[in-house]
């Protein structure tokens, strides 16, 4: 059928609405972490400020060894009075933004471990049946009926055993239904002393790496050197699809690191974004970026 010259149709041009709304792909996207701060707003409405492609929900923070899984959404919700479950519909928003949602696992403060192949097993399927894909009933599954896109390992503490068997496990998911994206964040300095195991399984989908409380490796004063050679160490080291620069969205968000916007859009990401493995810049947190507007400065430089 022909159309009129100079017509758009109304989908089309939603479409190209949308995408001028987004950052490119092309420039990589902003991931974020949300759900340690309940003054950083809903999920849903993160999702609806264009700013981000990829969301961390944080953080799962207790599991492993026999221990029963546990939720910590800070000033959000109590997973333990099922209040948390209302944030199902936020997810399904954010994802038909075609924003990947993740749940991140660990984090700096928790009590995680896994003991065993059989315990690591049992918590693939926890995750599997409460929080992607599986079929354990909604009323047992802590954020409602929707399936998240993923799991996002922040492995800070503990043993750094099994992880690579839980990445493995997770990733087999995918033969029963829909994809299951795998992410993680680890430390700077090279290997990550709790991930690299994981990391080794080359089966990680986004890498976002943290280049902050870590001064070897870190942006300091007047000294970019050392990050951008940890950046070529990590992308040139690191078999993943794609791997991120994570950095604190505001000076107290983090004991040090912090990097000015300005700095950041003028000297390093002209620099690293050469890289093919670049996917964008993964920010702590959504509470933080709302105080600094961080994440608006890097689209604008694009």
């Amino acid at each position: 059928m022909e159309t009129k010259r100079g017509f758009i149709p109304p989908l089309l041009l939603s479409l190209l609405l949308h995408s001028l709304l987004r950052p490119s792909a092309a420039d990589g996207g902003i991931a974020v972490y949300w759900g340690q701060n309940g003054n950083e707003g809903t999920l849903a409405e993160t999702c609806a400020t264009g700013r981000f492609s990829y969301i961390n929900i944080a953080f799962l923070n207790k599991f492993g060894g026999g221990q029963t899984p546990e939720l910590n959404l800070a000033g959000h919700c109590n997973p333990a009075t099922n209040s948390c479950r209302v944030i199902s519909d936020d997810i399904r928003s954010c994802q038909k933004r075609n924003i990947k949602v993740m749940l991140s696992i660990g984090g700096g403060i928790g009590n995680y471990s896994l003991s065993s192949k059989e315990d690591t097993q049992n918590f693939s399927l926890y995750l599997w049946n409460n929080f992607l894909g599986g079929r354990s009933g909604s009323a047992t599954r802590p954020l409602g009926d929707a399936a998240l896109d993923g799991i996002d390992l922040d492995i800070e503490l503990g043993s750094s055993l099994y992880y690579d068997d839980l990445v493995k496990l997770l990733k087999s998911y995918n033969k029963i239904g829909r994809k299951v994206y795998v992410t993680g964040a680890p430390q700077c300095p090279f290997p990550d002393r709790l991930m690299g195991v994981a990391l080794n399984t080359s089966l990680f989908d986004y890498v976002w790496v943290q280049f902050y409380n870590n001064p070897p490796c870190q942006y300091t004063s007047g000294n970019t050197d050392n990050l951008r050679n940890s950046w070529i160490r990590w992308t040139s080291s690191v078999n993943a699809r794609r791997i991120f620069l994570g950095l604190p969205a505001a000076p107290r968000a983090a004991g040090s690191g912090y990097i000015p916007p300005e700095l950041l859009t003028a000297e390093i990401l002209p620099v690293i974004r050469r890289s093919k493995k670049y996917g964008g810049v993964m920010l702590w947190s959504k509470y933080w970026d709302d105080q600094s507007g961080y994440s608006s400065a890097i689209i604008k430089s694009v």
